[in-house]
C-alpha cells in the first residue's frame, strides 16, 4: 500500500480518536500501530512492542524529570509561591497593573524551583487571583497574566520540557537548561511591559497597591532566599560544571525537602504535604512517559516509512532560504498546539524537523529554545490550552472564554520575543557557550 496514503490515514485516525475523547497518548499509539500493521504486519508490530516501552523510556537523561517535579512540589507546599508574591507586590504593586506584574514576577521566581508550567500557573494563581479580584482587577487581565506567567515554568530552568528536548535530540541537557535562562528573563520583562501597557488601559488607580518604601522592599526581599538557594544549587552547579543535571535535580529536591520540613506553615500537615508531593510527582511523570511511549509508536511508524527523511531531503534540496524553512517549521507548532500537549508535539515533530535543522547547519540548542517557546503558545491558546483550564478551575467566576481572551494579549508578546530570539541567536547561545563542561 502507498506509504503516503497510509500516513494520511494514520494522521486522520489521530484526530478522529481525539474527537471521540480518546487520551492523546492512546490516540497516537493506536494510529501508529495501525500504520505499522498496514505497512508491515501484526506480527512485526507485536515483536516491536515487546521492548518498545522500555527502550523508549529507559533514558538516563529522563531521570531528572521526576526530581525537578518533586523539587517544585516541595517548594509549593513550603509556601514559596506566597512569599514570592508578597515580595513582588512590594516592588511593583504600585505600578499600572501592579498585581498582575507581581504575578508574572512570582511565576518567574517559582519557575526557578519547578519544571512544570501547570504547577507554576496553579501555585501562583491560587495566591494572586484572589488578591486581584479583591482589588477589582479586570478579570481577563488577571486570569491571562497568571496563565501566561505559568508558561515561564517550561522555559526558565529547571525545565522538564528542556530536558525532554535534550533527551529526544541527544544534545547536552546541561546546555539546554542554561540556554533557557536569558530567554526566560527576556520573556518575563516583555510580559511585565505588556501588563504595564494593558493595565493603563483597563485599570484605574484605585486598583494599585500603596507604594512601599525602599527599606520595606529591600527587607522583604530576604523572604525570597529559598528561590535563590535552589537556583544557585541547580543552575549554579550545572553552569560551573560541579554537578550534572541529574545530580543537580537530586540535590535540589533534597534542599526543597528540608525547606518543607522546617517550614512553620506546614507544622502538623507535613505528612499530607509529603504524600501529595509524591503523588503529584508520580502522576505527572507517568503522564509524560505514557505520552512519550504513545507518541514514540507513531514516530516509529513515520520513521519506518521514511517520511522524516523524505521531508528533510525535499526541504534541504528545495533551494528555499534556510531561515524561511526554520520559520515555517516553527509556525507549524501553532496549529499543533491547539490540539496536542507539548510533549506529544515534540515526540511527533522532532524526528521530522530535527534532521532538517541539523542538515541546514543550525545550532540545535538555539532551535530547542525556539521550539519550547512555540510550545508555550500552545499552553495558552484554545481549545486545549492547559494553563487556561487550570486558571478557570481556580477562578470559577471567570468563564473559560474570558481566560483565553486575556491570554491572547500574551500570545502576541510571545511571538515578539520569538522573533527577537530568531533574529539574534546569540541571545540563546552565548551563556551555554561559556559554561564549564562536566
Amino acid at each position: 500500500m502507498d506509504v503516503i496514503f497510509v500516513t494520511l490515514l494514520a494522521v486522520g485516525l489521530i484526530f478522529v480518536l481525539m474527537a471521540l475523547g480518546t487520551p492523546v497518548f492512546a490516540a497516537l499509539a493506536v494510529a501508529g500501530a495501525f500504520g505499522v500493521v498496514m505497512v508491515e504486519d501484526l506480527a512485526f508490530l507485536l515483536a516491536r512492542l515487546k521492548t518498545f516501552p522500555f527502550g523508549e523510556t529507559a533514558n538516563y537523561s529522563l531521570t531528572v524529570i521526576p526530581l525537578f517535579i518533586l523539587m517544585g512540589a516541595f517548594a509549593h507546599h513550603a509556601q514559596v509561591g506566597r512569599r514570592l508574591f508578597e515580595v513582588a507586590n512590594k516592588w511593583v504593586g504600585h505600578l499600572p497593573g501592579g498585581l498582575a506584574m507581581a504575578s508574572i514576577l512570582t511565576s518567574a521566581g517559582f519557575a526557578a524551583t519547578s519544571g512544570s508550567s501547570v504547577a507554576t500557573a496553579a501555585t501562583v494563581g491560587a495566591v494572586a487571583i484572589p488578591e486581584m479580584k479583591e482589588k477589582g482587577y479586570d478579570r481577563r487581565l488577571a486570569a491571562g497574566a497568571v496563565a501566561a506567567g505559568g508558561v515561564l515554568g517550561v522555559l526558565i530552568p529547571p525545565s522538564v520540557l528542556l530536558i525532554f528536548y535534550a533527551a529526544l535530540t541527544e544534545v547536552s541537557a546541561g546546555k539546554m537548561l542554561i540556554a533557557g535562562f536569558v530567554p526566560g528573563l527576556i520573556t518575563t520583562i516583555a510580559f511585565m511591559l505588556g501588563v504595564a501597557l494593558i493595565g493603563r488601559r483597563v485599570q484605574d488607580r484605585s486598583t494599585r497597591a500603596p507604594r512601599a518604601s525602599w527599606a520595606d522592599r529591600i527587607s522583604s526581599t530576604t523572604q525570597a532566599w529559598q528561590v535563590v538557594v535552589l537556583f544557585l544549587i541547580v543552575l549554579g552547579g550545572i553552569y560551573l560544571g560541579l554537578v550534572t543535571p541529574t545530580e543537580a535535580g537530586a540535590i535540589g529536591a533534597v534542599a526543597a525537602l528540608l525547606m518543607l520540613v522546617f517550614a512553620k506553615s506546614v507544622r502538623g500537615q507535613l505528612g499530607n504535604c509529603l504524600s501529595e508531593s509524591f503523588r503529584s510527582t508520580a502522576t505527572t511523570t507517568v503522564m509524560i512517559l505514557f505520552t512519550m511511549i504513545g507518541a514514540g509508536i507513531f514516530s516509529f511508524f513515520l520513521t519506518l516509512v521514511q517520511i522524516p527523511q523524505m521531508i528533510a531531503g525535499a526541504i534541504t534540496e528545495s533551494g528555499i532560504s534556510p531561515h524561511l524553512i526554520v520559520a515555517v517549521l516553527l509556525l507549524l507548532y501553532i496549529p499543533l498546539g491547539m490540539f496536542l500537549d507539548a510533549f506529544s508535539m515534540m515526540v511527533i515533530t522532532l524526528p521530522i524537523v530535527f534532521p532538517t535543522i541539523s542538515g541546514l547547519g543550525f545550532d540545535p540548542i538555539w532551535f530547542g529554545i525556539l521550539c519550547v517557546k512555540m510550545c508555550e503558545i500552545g499552553l495558552i491558546t484554545p481549545p486545549v490550552g492547559l494553563n487556561c483550564f487550570v486558571i478557570a478551575g481556580i477562578d470559577r467566576d471567570t468563564p473559560l472564554p474570558d481566560v483565553f481572551r486575556g491570554a491572547l494579549w500574551f500570545v502576541a508578546i510571545e511571538m515578539a520575543t520569538i522573533v527577537l530570539l530568531f533574529c539574534i541567536p546569540q541571545i540563546v547561545t552565548w551563556l551555554p557557550d561559556t559554561m564549564m563542561a562536566r
